[in-house]
């Protein structure tokens, strides 16, 4: 039983007309449906299997491999900045609950610096991470 325009309600036509909307401005998304919602599931993998394929890949594999490297710059950055300003706040305020905003902002802006950091010192910004974490994606896909 198909409903015609006249037949449906006011409200089922607006959401449709707002998912036309917003489907046609995200359309890039269309790019990542095989990494968002793969057809079968990835295989488990941990820090051995991207050794492996770093030293079976000599084009993209050290750049993964920088970029590995790189996201250790921000995860001590952010744990950096999270204790400093939830130590500060702390310090002077005493309050557990601004301790734990800070803390939580801190980590934010610390792992931000922290892979700007990395970025100039790496030089990410001559490399193409994207495609060596992609083909890294594809390689453990193909692997299973």
């Amino acid at each position: 039983m198909s409903e015609t325009q006249d037949q449906k309600s006011f409200f089922k036509r607006h959401w449709e007309g707002y998912k036309e909307f917003w489907a046609e401005r995200f359309s890039f998304l269309e790019n990542y449906s095989r990494v968002l919602n793969p057809e079968k599931p990835l295989p488990h993998w941990d820090s051995s299997v991207v050794e492996e394929f770093i030293a079976s890949d000599p084009v993209h594999g050290p750049t993964l491999k920088t970029a590995r490297e790189a996201a250790q710059f921000g995860a001590a950055g952010a744990v950096l900045g999270a204790v400093t300003t939830a130590g500060y706040c702390w310090k002077y305020s005493r309050s557990a609950h601004g301790a734990a905003l800070a803390f939580g902002f801190g980590a934010v802006t610390g792992s931000c610096f922290g892979l700007e950091v990395a970025n100039h010192w790496f030089q990410l910004y001559r490399l193409d991470t994207m495609a060596a974490q992609m083909k890294f994606y594809e390689w453990l896909q193909n692997r299973a």
